[in-house]
């Protein structure tokens, strides 16, 4: 498309958007870096995500998907607007029965149900209906209701694995593994269930695009999940706990996202081998990310806490050849949002803005 000066520009359209990322997410030829551009003086303050304040959360959400939207039409990058259905990690915990600790000035976090595998065992499956699940569908379709073709963000998910060590007192949890560890695939496979259940339902009301849960990218299909407990476990207790579980989730919804904030290099090659990984996450010291970006370049899109020194717009300059990044960026004014937009633009090889 041309500008009034008959200048070409790229579109900058939800469509356009979306597009640039199924292209980068898929490994395309010609499809380079993606970049987000943080810009939010307006941003609300956000409640605390308690049952009891459904209705502040749900007008949270609404307020954001208005000011994203704004700032889409004249904020050149590629975040996508969605109305945001946001969480805790205590969510599945909580639906399988576990008390949910609510610190006033803090996420809330789940307390743990059982500590033997005999206590593991008796835990039934919850249904989603009935359950505290239930209130996040009808947040979802109170929000698509008033914008009925918005994109959703996801809800915090966390592998079945983490979530089981959540439901099963850590430290037994961990020991279990090599005592018992049929029980700990048992009580993960009723995670499983409840997940697939959950997703099941997300998926065919809201459609398979979405918004991660953690950091804010677009996947066209597929699935996000948390993987934060594989630092504590070697690479071949991942392969025999861990792995399974990816690689279904994978197949059944068409893709994965991973976000891992553990140190967990040792884990790298299996996140590598995972089929139909889509983006991976790392939120580590900067030392350890400047080995991951050569480590996963050409193998999955890279979105991870530290993406380079100097001007952002140096940033794919220093990367490794066959590279995908998502760069993210702050900015202070709508000036400065702008031209952090037309650089990182030129930078990531786009036509002039």
């Amino acid at each position: 498309m041309r500008d009034g000066g008959g200048q070409t520009r790229p579109d900058n359209s939800l469509l356009a958007r979306k597009e640039r990322w199924r292209a980068t997410l898929a490994g395309e030829p010609g499809a380079g870096h993606l970049f987000l551009v943080q810009y939010q003086p307006d941003a609300l303050p956000r409640p605390l995500p308690w049952p009891t304040l459904q209705a502040e959360r749900t007008a949270w959400a609404w307020g954001s998907y208005q000011r994203q939207r704004e700032r889409a039409e004249w904020l050149r990058d590629d975040a996508i607007p969605h109305l945001n259905v946001y969480t805790g990690t205590e969510i599945f915990a909580e639906a399988f029965g576990c008390e949910v600790h609510r610190p006033s000035d803090d996420m809330p976090c789940a307390k743990p149900l059982v500590h033997t595998a005999a206590e593991a065992a008796r835990v039934p499956i919850p249904r989603v209906e009935g359950s505290s699940l239930a209130m996040l569908f009808e947040i979802a379709d109170e929000l698509r209701a008033r914008a009925p073709e918005a994109t959703l963000k996801i809800v915090d998910l966390q592998s079945p694995m983490d979530t089981a060590g959540l439901i099963w007192n850590k430290t037994d949890f961990f020991a279990a593994m090599f005592e018992d560890p049929q029980a700990v695939k048992e009580l993960a496979a009723k995670v499983a269930a409840l997940v697939t259940s959950f997703l099941d339902l997300w998926f065919a009301r809201y459609g398979r695009d979405f918004v991660a849960h953690y950091p804010d990218y677009y996947l066209p299909a597929g699935v996000t999940l948390s993987e934060d407990d594989i630092g504590a476990v070697s690479a071949a207790t991942f392969d025999e706990f861990y792995r399974p579980e990816l690689v279904a989730f994978s197949a059944r919804y068409g893709g994965l996202g991973l976000h891992c904030c553990a140190d967990a290099v040792h884990q790298w090659a299996n996140f590598a081998a995972l089929p139909g990984l889509r983006l991976l996450n790392l939120v580590q010291p900067e030392a350890v990310l400047r080995k991951a970006y050569p480590f996963f370049a050409e193998r999955v899109v890279q979105y991870h806490s530290w993406q380079g020194d100097g001007p952002p717009w140096t940033y794919p300059a220093s990367y490794p050849p066959g590279a995908r990044v998502v760069i993210e960026a702050g900015a202070s004014t709508r000036a400065e949002a702008c031209e952090l937009a037309n650089r990182l633009g030129e930078a990531c090889g786009r036509e002039a803005r």
